[in-house]
């Protein structure tokens, strides 16, 4: 199979720049050996002005093969004797992680700031399975952004009445951060093809989560797309539709019982996590009756939201580490089309939280809302510095997960999060907030968010920091 990537020159930076994205020299063509074949990166094209990576992927049969497990039955015949599918999108999917792994985290030391930002691309696979049709294609990549041709691969075009076959030729076509278009891909072709070269273990929900961290969740498609991914494995789709649903603060509506058919107790279970730490952290905002709120590590803006619509909340900014996610906070606020009443009570900038910074100062409360499990450990006490020495609000509202409580998440093998740091427990929670309060003059109350489990506790944990010096 074959995936070319293109990027094209903006004021930004030059198309050649696709090179430091990738972590591949356009100069060379690279070799990667896999278990099912050989994945070759070349750049046919290289200029100041356009700028094409392909990965081709030569399959290897026989490899496929022969790559049994330890268990497999020996016998003449077993090394050409396989029961697995043979997938070419997926070994395609699992090639492109090997190969563009830190590309697909975002990552690019060098120039980070070119990573972080969205650049205008083009996708390219001339032969794509597609069981579903051109049609299908388009529902999954245009409401990404995507401008998508799909075009039909004809079983033989010297004789038409045979029709086509489920093959496409897709194209995408864009701007977007190339570690988005790469995650997009990386789990949309195995959806189009509906098939895994491999058996799926609980292991693939914590794959589907990163991978679609940022876009999945507010996909339409999504119910459809997770139950395809995960081989309609029901106890698999409903792990990740519910960590989905967790993460991003949408209903599980793939899953729901009808209203009539559902208790008032289920409604309650059913609140998305993400909610009720949105009304949990404004509730505390309100009890300590803050007027001026800095939300630090604002994300895509939920939390924003939620105080512009409460007109005690007189002025709200929101801060966060990548551009990106401030573009697409102003994006999803509508900003431009706010209101001026409101549009002057909001403030939205960039900033890093473990660097002082005299922005932070002069609001009443600060909220770090599943933020500090982000921050690598050694850094922590930068950000309190930051935070509750230099920055100083009256109250600061904490929120992170609570690690006893993963036990309760069905499919779950690691953190909650691919770009979380740590997890604490309840008591490692409370010992940083005693350590902060005892260093900076604050005192501190906890309160559950979520369901207080008896034995692991809640699944969140909410600490509420007041000044008292």
């Amino acid at each position: 199979m074959l995936l070319t990537i293109t990027m094209t020159s903006d004021e930004s930076a030059p198309a050649t720049d696709l090179g430091f994205l990738l972590h591949k020299h356009p100069d060379r063509v690279q070799t990667f050996e896999q278990a099912f074949g050989t994945a070759h990166v070349f750049y046919p094209e290289a200029s100041p002005e356009r700028c094409t990576a392909a990965l081709l992927l030569e399959v290897d049969p026989i490899g496929l093969q022969r790559s049994r497990g330890k268990n497999s039955p020996d016998f003449s015949l077993s090394q050409y004797v396989n029961d697995r599918p043979y997938a070419a999108s997926s070994l395609l999917s699992s090639a492109m992680n090997a190969v563009f792994r830190t590309a697909m985290r975002g990552r690019c030391p060098s120039r980070q700031e070119l990573a972080d930002g969205a650049v205008p691309l083009e996708l390219s696979l001339p032969a794509l399975p597609c069981r579903g049709g051109a049609a299908y294609a388009r529902r999954l990549f245009e409401p990404l952004g995507w401008e998508v041709s799909a075009e039909p691969v004809p079983l033989d075009e010297r004789f038409p009445a045979w029709g086509d076959s489920r093959y496409v030729t897709l194209t995408l076509r864009g701007t977007a951060r190339l570690a988005d278009a790469l995650n997009q891909v990386y789990v949309l072709l195995p959806v189009l093809d509906q098939a895994k070269h491999y058996w799926l273990a609980p292991d693939e929900v914590d794959k589907l989560i990163r991978a679609g961290s940022g876009w999945l969740a507010d996909h339409p498609e999504r119910a459809g797309i997770t139950r395809r991914y995960l081989g309609n494995r029901s106890r698999l789709v409903q792990a990740a539709l519910g960590r989905l649903a967790d993460a991003e603060g949408l209903p599980e509506d793939a899953l729901e019982l009808p209203e009539a058919d559902r208790s008032e107790e289920e409604h309650e279970r059913r609140v998305p996590l993400n909610e009720r730490r949105l009304e949990a952290v404004s509730a505390a905002l309100k009890k300590e009756e803050a007027r001026s709120v800095l939300d630090l590590g604002c994300g895509q803006g939920k939390l924003l939201a939620r105080l512009l619509r409460d007109p005690s909340f007189a002025r709200v900014a929101g801060v966060d580490v990548s551009y990106t996610a401030v573009a697409i906070a102003r994006r999803r606020l509508k900003v431009d089309r706010m209101p001026s009443a409101q549009a002057a009570r909001l403030e939205l900038f960039q900033g890093a939280l473990t660097y002082l910074d005299d922005r932070f100062r002069g609001y009443d409360a600060a909220v770090l809302m599943e933020v500090i499990e982000h921050v690598d450990p050694p850094r922590l006490p930068a950000l309190a510095r930051v935070v509750f020495g230099h920055a100083r609000p009256r109250t600061v509202v904490v929120t992170t997960p609570n690690v006893e409580h993963n036990v309760r998440y069905e499919g779950l093998t690691g953190m909650r999060h691919a770009d979380h740091r740590f997890e604490w427990t309840r008591a490692q929670f409370r010992e940083w907030a005693e350590e902060v309060c005892a260093r900076y003059g604050y005192q501190v109350r906890y309160e559950p968010v979520g369901e207080d489990d008896p034995e692991v506790g809640p699944p969140t944990q909410m600490g509420v920091f007041t000044a008292v010096r």
